[in-house]
């Protein structure tokens, strides 16, 4: 009696194709990250518009009160006096726009930390879906190339 060779080649070949390549972990992957890119590039954005906003106000107002400055004025004491306000208003223009913009960081950072927290469980939910598909379609495949073993 002749003994039978086994064909390890197909055996490996009929393995090989048992184990289907799932696409759609990694395509839930890209859409996860793009919308996450999208979420944060709006928030960036917002907080560029409102940054410019304050900007603008900060240098109008104190556009405005330099004009006050260098307006003629009558009594010497009166150039004291404008620079005085001047400076007093200066300071207090500047205390609220940085306040304004610790607004916008604050807003900013929050916000990114909800997307970054929110994406995180939609990483790991769609990591934890593919795992499980993956270990069923291995499962499955494995019994499969077993029975055509023997």
């Amino acid at each position: 009696m002749a003994a039978k060779t086994q064909d390890y080649t197909k055996i490996v070949k009929d393995m090989l194709g048992a184990f289907p390549v799932d696409m759609t972990a990694m395509q839930d992957a890209y859409k996860t990250q793009a919308s996450l890119t999208d979420k944060l590039s709006k928030v960036a954005l917002e907080a560029a518009e409102k940054s410019t906003e304050i900007s603008t106000k900060w240098t109008k107002d104190t556009l405005a009160k330099a004009g006050e400055l260098t307006s003629l004025k009558e009594d010497p004491a009166d150039y004291t006096k404008a620079m005085t306000d001047f400076a007093s208003a200066q300071a207090e223009m500047t205390s609220e726009a940085m306040a304004a913009f610790a607004e916008v960081a604050k807003k900013v950072q929050m916000e990114s930390v909800e997307l970054m927290l929110a994406a995180g469980k939609d990483i790991s939910e769609d990591a934890t879906a593919a795992v499980k598909k993956a270990t069923a379609d291995v499962t499955a495949a494995a019994k499969k190339a077993t029975a055509v073993a023997k």
